[in-house]
């Protein structure tokens, strides 16, 4: 018997917590001008410590929603104060738009308003501006470059299960999982196993990655395959070498050259060179 598998139909809402009423909703509805579409006042809720509160929602475009709980006459816990911390960080919201003259036309509207852009960066796929809102929380709004595709899907399946199991594995008292470059190596043994006496870097067949292609082609001593499986195979005898502003890349994209795996060993990874060379193993 076929189970129907049920299917999600986007995002309705994500919420937190503010203790700056006037702050978030004059910051939303009147700076980012997002309508103000519904709102929950209610006298506690669940358990008996449970103070009373506002519930309420920002149109955000394509039937999603932005929410916020304001929780009346409490203090705000230190866990959810703002700090300078890449795990704050990370938690965040990312809205998109269509064109890149919208992102831009979204860039200046939050300059008109006053509100600081951190940073505008491009990274495989997207391209995002980054700010904050009163609460210290982080916004994006973006530009998908490309569609996904099957390809990308694959390329994320290998490289998660790649790094489950090498968390498996450290969490079971085995080799510790420390640094990203274990996950590659995993996944080169997977696209391509027998290739493992050689100095390789597997490229995805995507075109963010397509400069490190073109600058195998350009270099006589590296030879460059199809594998026709996504990837392609770029060798050579004793070490690949790389450099970010030959490519075009961006540093975020540079950041993840290596990412469609690699065999040898990185000996060296800076803001502008990337070399892999023969490890000791081979």
């Amino acid at each position: 018997m076929t189970v129907k598998q049920p299917v999600l139909k986007g995002v309705h809402h994500s919420a937190r917590p503010t203790w700056k009423l006037r702050e978030t909703v004059e910051f939303y509805r009147d700076k980012l001008g997002l309508p103000l579409v519904h709102a929950i006042s209610a006298r506690a809720w669940g358990p008996a410590n449970h103070p009373d509160f506002l519930h309420f929602f920002f149109d955000s475009g394509n039937h999603s929603t932005i929410a916020f709980f304001y929780y009346i006459n409490t203090e705000q816990p230190d866990f959810t104060q703002p700090v300078n911390d890449y795990r704050y960080e990370a938690t965040h919201t990312a809205w998109r738009v269509e064109t890149r003259e919208e992102l831009l036309e979204w860039r200046d509207r939050l300059e008109s308003q006053g509100i600081p852009l951190i940073f505008q960066i491009r990274h495989e796929l997207i391209e995002s501006i980054y700010f904050n809102d009163p609460n210290g929380y982080y916004l994006e709004i973006t530009i998908q470059e490309r569609p996904m595709n099957a390809l990308d899907a694959e390329d994320a399946t290998r490289t998660l299960e790649a790094a489950m199991a090498m968390e498996d594995v450290d969490l079971s008292g085995g080799t510790s999982f420390t640094q990203i470059d274990q996950v590659w190596l995993d996944k080169a043994r997977g696209i391509a196993p027998d290739n493992m006496d050689e100095v390789v870097l597997f490229v995805l067949d995507a075109p963010e990655f397509q400069p490190l292609v073109g600058a195998a082609e350009q270099t006589p001593e590296y030879r460059l395959e199809n594998l026709n499986n996504g990837y392609w195979k770029i060798t050579a005898k004793d070490a690949l070498v790389f450099e970010r502003k030959k490519l075009g890349f961006v540093p975020a994209l540079w950041n993840a050259a290596l990412t469609g795996g690699f065999v040898g060993e990185v000996t060296e990874f800076d803001r502008y060179r990337l070399q892999i060379s023969r490890g000791a193993q081979q």
